[in-house]
């Protein structure tokens, strides 16, 4: 699991991604909504151009491939937060996140995603971070700040390995840089379901990705929702119908919500410019040993 929480994560799908990826030849892997990196951290491409419009995500990661955050800062920090955490309890976390919403910093990023309500990243019409405290004061336990640590430095040893650029730009801007030899990974956020990035996320946004996607001179995977039991995506059929389109689907759940009675199960559908069939899965003791960036 990468140090970074975000909403709709792609920890139970990124071994299928990273299957049909493995299967195409390309020469630069380009991500417009890369969010936590999940999947490029999995997939390790030797060259990736990796977007979001969440300029905090962007930072965070630069921050660790110009050694600017380290494990070693990132645990004397947490460790400390945490102290004035365990002390201070709620009142604390709002400072913090006052504070970072005046002066924006990796590190206090970090610490809100981190002890905020159940991981979720969520930001104001002005830009500024809101998501409310989770109620756990001991929250960052020797243990817990390791592992984020130890997260911190599994990233900084593939980055340091590849030439990985990460860059604060929008989709549509992305996007007109690719060309022959890329190959294209989108997660936009899923209109109709739930608007939790950075910047809003709208019907026309969405036809706009499509038409983009389809004018591509390279292939692209596109994971969007498909159906739960209460209602399906009705972008599918409007933007995805259409010869030379191919699907699959997986099921799977977010582990988003207060209880577990409000985590329901998704359909998830993987759309492709090529054909890859029904991908076999890989077996139980395989997906255990998938990248350590899968686990929380």
């Amino acid at each position: 699991m990468p140090p970074l929480k975000c909403q709709g994560i792609k920890t139970k799908l990124v071994g299928e991604i990273r299957r049909i990826a493995a299967r195409q030849d390309f020469q630069r892997w380009v991500e417009p909504f890369c969010g936590s990196c999940v999947v490029a951290l999995n997939v390790q491409p030797e060259r990736a151009l990796l977007c979001d419009s969440n300029v905090h995500i962007i930072r965070m990661y630069q921050d660790i491939q110009d050694g600017r955050v380290t494990p070693a800062l990132a645990r004397e920090f947490l460790t400390a937060q945490g102290e004035k955490l365990s002390a201070g309890g709620e009142p604390y976390y709002y400072e913090v996140r006052e504070r970072f919403n005046r002066d924006p910093c990796s590190l206090d990023f970090l610490f809100l995603n981190r002890s905020c309500f159940n991981g979720v990243m969520r930001f104001n019409r002005k830009g500024g971070f809101n998501v409310p405290y989770c109620h756990k004061p001991e929250r960052f336990a020797q243990a817990y700040v390791t592992k984020i640590a130890n997260q911190i430095r599994r990233i900084a040893e593939v980055v340091a390995m590849r030439d990985w650029t990460f860059a604060a730009t929008g989709f549509r801007e992305t996007l007109a840089e690719v060309g022959l030899g890329d190959f294209v990974y989108a997660d936009p956020p899923y209109a109709g379901r739930h608007v939790d990035y950075f910047n809003s996320w709208s019907e026309a946004d969405e036809d706009d990705l499509a038409r983009l996607l389809k004018g591509l001179p390279c292939g692209f995977i596109l994971s969007t929702w498909h159906s739960n039991e209460f209602r399906t995506n009705a972008m599918i059929p409007k933007n995805w119908t259409c010869p030379g389109i191919h699907m699959l689907t997986r099921e799977h759940f977010y582990h988003v919500g207060s209880s577990e009675d409000l985590r329901h199960p998704m359909m998830e559908a993987l759309i492709t410019n090529f054909a890859v069939g029904q991908a076999a899965r890989e077996p139980a003791e395989a997906t255990q040993q998938l990248a350590f960036f899968e686990r929380a």
